[in-house]
């Protein structure tokens, strides 16, 4: 499993946005953060660097993404090392899955 460096900090956000609307409790959230650090100890991180900040820039000339997102998905080209169809995306974001099917991924979430 490949990770971007910047996605525990918008699973967390999300999570926070819940517990103050009230949708989550603070027990449930704490229970979904242990699980992140569970998972964090075994996945691989793509870290920032400077092809995937140009990748970026592409995509958002390309998509209607947000910054963060056009970075999670470059980072996950970069993954794929020039075949996405070979990779599997999983997002919640139903824009950023369009422009991940939109590149050649198989979105396994929608």
């Amino acid at each position: 499993m490949a990770v971007w460096w910047g996605a525990p900090v918008e699973y967390v956000t999300a999570l926070s946005r819940r517990e103050r609307d009230g949708s989550l409790t603070t027990a449930e959230v704490s229970e979904h953060l242990a699980r992140l650090l569970a998972l964090s100890q075994v996945w691989y991180e793509i870290q920032p660097g400077r092809r995937i900040r140009i990748r970026a820039q592409r995509l958002l000339r390309v998509h209607p993404l947000r910054a963060a997102d056009s970075l999670q998905l470059a980072a996950a080209l970069a993954v794929a090392e020039g075949d996405p169809s070979s990779v599997g995306f999983v997002c919640f974001d139903a824009q950023l899955n369009r422009a991940a099917s939109r590149e050649g991924f198989a979105v396994l979430v929608s």
